[in-house]
């Protein structure tokens, strides 16, 4: 398996949010992680990234354990990451957004890598010159993913790739999941919409109050009341 977890309990504070959650994402996959807003989601993708401390438990990664590295090793290990929110720098152009990444990427190629990018999203290559904040709720999405695969990842993370999307836009941003899945990448994607997932989705993970109570093909989810009847609350 490229990422695997084993068991890892992560808290907010005083507050525990994972009990004892156990995934993995293997080469060349997409793997879902579909749930409530609440139910844990982002704690997930957070404690694989180092932003939150796993309290106990382990993470590996290409057979490495990476519990105790900082995020930008993890980074440098070949993880990206796109957050929900894009994380985009405002006062930075897109090219230099883009730069960032290759900078701390030990993997990336230059222009190979940067051609990569753009097969992916031609459109944020004629958005370099722009600065980040004159980008649309949806370019910023672009960038951001783009940004991540600059770093040249073997795993690439997105946390609600297709919130607050137009239905246009959100099949585009389904057109890139598979185009960047034929590169070999694996992606792991935080979702809270099941029908949007299993379109996507080899396997899905389905998130409760901090724990898996589900792990399957889509078409077995979408198949299973106690999974239907928890993520409609």
């Amino acid at each position: 398996m490229l990422l695997e977890l084993d068991r890892i309990t992560t808290y907010r504070g005083p507050a525990q949010i994972l009990r004892g959650v156990s995934l993995a994402v293997d080469h060349d996959e997409v793997v879902c992680l579909v749930g409530r807003n609440g139910a844990g989601r982002t704690t997930i993708i957070e404690s694989i990234l180092g932003l939150l401390p796993v309290r106990s438990g382990t993470i590996r990664f290409r057979d490495v354990d990476i519990t105790r590295l900082p995020p930008h090793k993890r980074a440098k290990c070949g993880i990206g990451y796109a957050p929900e929110d894009t994380g985009v720098f405002p006062e930075l152009t897109v090219a230099e957004n883009l730069m960032i990444s290759r900078w701390l990427s030990e993997t990336a190629k230059g222009e190979e890598t940067e051609a990569r990018v753009f097969a992916v999203f031609p459109e944020v290559k004629l958005l370099r010159p722009r600065q980040g904040m004159n980008l649309s709720g949806g370019q910023k999405k672009m960038v951001a993913i783009a940004r991540a695969l600059a770093l040249a990842p073997y795993l690439l993370i997105l946390d609600e790739a297709f919130e607050g999307l137009a239905p246009a836009v959100v099949k585009r941003f389904r057109d890139a999941v598979t185009a960047i899945k034929g590169m070999g990448i694996a992606i792991l994607i935080a979702e809270s919409n099941l029908a949007s997932a299993a379109a996507i989705a080899d396997r899905l993970y389905v998130v409760e109050r901090g724990e898996i109570i589900f792990d399957g093909a889509p078409a077995e989810a979408m198949a299973d009341e106690t999974v239907m009847r928890t993520l409609r609350g």
